[in-house]
């Protein structure tokens, strides 16, 4: 084969015989023609289209569960004011903290010894006791797995939420979702296959990086929604007194003819192939996204369970519980009617970034103010999404995790604050193929692991919910900067006692 040697290398190898960014794009156009719904699946260094979900052929082992919902407490749940009781606190509540060794605080929160101040009781068959502002969630305790001795690398709020969201406490790596959109694949055309719902008030640390492609491909990354905002999706219809609905599918169509010509000359760039599928997947959304997130054929019961008795109403400037259970019930339900509908991973965030007054779960200065309102309407919504989804038959092949960047330490931080604790805190798992009960216990204080030897990363819980899904985390992986890149970096192992 004769070419010009001064065509740029990369050039050559993308422009012969239309390029593999053309040829994807033909099989994708393709399979949709066909109606079909590929599995798209990596094993070490190779992606290649596998057979339909339904049959679970081209998984590494028959999966459990199908769908993943991600319930994110943003700046940092308190442990120990929520699941994990310390009787011992109680007794030394007052007295001068002593860990026995040296602590590395973030402040200054090496004050007197805390007891929480919300009282814990038992509940379910197992007896499990939990925090008053958390009751709801008594109902359905003996179905959730509790790690109370979840170990992070960082007491830093956008390094901590990167670990958790993405395996990696830096930027540059896809968001747990993506990955299994990767993995896995769609289960409806018409809608996301990751989609997340932000706090109402805005984003997290680190914000959409959190649940962005990286080095996926870009059709991968969440997409988000805000229930309560006029347009929940921001830039998915337009006025009718500003465009026609002629002139807006006219312009569809010419962006579709102008990104696929540009294309051609830039296959290597995934953004313009994620940006026509985009287009396609918007225009479908139009009619599927407003469906999905319309409330109103909901019955009665099942928007009071939510905690959407009362539309319409105004609430206080201060933080408060009935606000807080409103928002996060809303994004629970819809996320339920999301899963409906074939999509495949949904976050759900409580608490946006830092700011004052506190708006999330960084308690510094006042816990019982800022961890009250977040936790009663965080449990409302969470408890109605078990039983709706249990009810409704589909829990069994869902997994819900609930998780936080770090948890807060024992000890006083000013007269009723805590400071940042990312060396013992709790994560939680639920629904199918888990069991339920305590796996990993943190020492006396809910300072460190009880056992320090073997404690529970991130890597764990990835690597089971991963497992859960059919996927080996070992093998899922993508080539990037000569590394083999996986969500679980080189750590993690399947928490086998957790799963039935």
């Amino acid at each position: 084969m004769n070419h010009d040697r001064t065509l740029p290398r990369r050039q050559f190898l993308w422009s012969s015989g239309g390029g593999l960014g053309g040829l994807a794009l033909t099989a994708m156009m393709a399979e949709e023609a066909c109606g079909a719904r590929p599995v798209s699946h990596t094993m070490g260094r190779s992606s290649m289209p596998l057979s339909s979900l339904d049959d679970s052929i081209g998984l590494h082992h028959p999966p459990k569960v199908k769908r993943v919902i991600q319930l994110f407490m943003a700046g940092a749940a308190s442990h120990i004011d929520l699941f994990d009781y310390k009787p011992e606190l109680e007794k030394l509540h007052g007295q001068p903290s002593d860990f026995g060794e040296r602590v590395e605080a973030f402040q200054d929160g090496l004050g007197p010894w805390m007891k929480s101040p919300f009282a814990f009781r038992p509940y379910g068959q197992s007896g499990k006791y939990l925090s008053d502002v958390v009751a709801p969630l008594g109902d359905v305790v003996d179905r959730i797995a509790f790690v109370h001795n979840m170990v992070g690398k960082t007491g830093v709020h956008s390094q901590g939420t990167f670990l958790q969201a993405t395996g990696f406490d830096r930027p540059g790596f896809p968001g747990m979702g993506a990955w299994i959109s990767y993995g896995l694949g769609s289960m409806n055309e018409d809608l996301p296959t990751f989609v997340v719902l932000p706090d109402h008030r805005g984003y997290a640390s680190n914000g959409p990086k959190n649940w962005g492609s990286a080095f996926l491909p870009a059709s991968h990354q969440g997409t988000n929604i805000f229930p309560q905002r006029p347009q929940p999706i921001s830039d998915l219809t337009v006025s009718p007194e500003q465009v026609s609905q002629t002139a807006d599918q006219a312009g569809f169509s010419l962006l579709g003819k102008l990104d696929r010509g540009f294309l051609d000359t830039r296959a290597t760039d995934s953004r313009i192939a994620a940006r026509i599928r985009a287009y396609e997947l918007a225009a479908r959304m139009q009619q599927s996204a407003p469906e999905a997130m319309d409330l109103s054929g909901e019955p009665e019961h099942i928007l009071r369970m939510y905690g959407l008795s009362n539309p319409g109403a105004v609430y206080p400037t201060e933080i408060n519980a009935a606000e807080e259970a409103e928002y996060f019930g809303r994004k629970c339900l819809i996320a339920r009617r999301m899963l409906e509908r074939g999509v495949r991973f949904v976050q759900i965030w409580s608490g946006n970034d830092n700011g004052f007054p506190r708006r999330n779960w960084d308690s510094h200065e006042e816990l019982k103010r800022d961890h009250e309102p977040l936790a009663r309407g965080m449990a409302v919504g969470t408890a109605a999404l078990i039983r709706d989804l249990e009810q409704r038959g589909l829990l069994e092949d869902t997994v819900i995790l609930w998780t936080t960047e770090f948890g807060r330490l024992p000890s006083t931080q000013g007269q009723n604050g805590r400071d940042h604790n990312p060396y013992v805190f709790t994560n939680w798992v639920c629904g199918g193929g888990i069991r339920g009960g305590t796996f990993g216990e943190s020492d006396v204080w809910g300072y460190k692991p009880l056992d320090r030897a073997r404690p529970t990363t991130v890597h764990d819980i990835h690597a089971t919910v991963l497992h859960l899904l059919g996927i080996d985390h070992k093998r899922l992986t993508v080539r990037h900067d000569g590394i083999d890149r996986r969500l679980t970096d080189v750590h993690g192992r399947v928490l086998d006692e957790m799963l039935l």
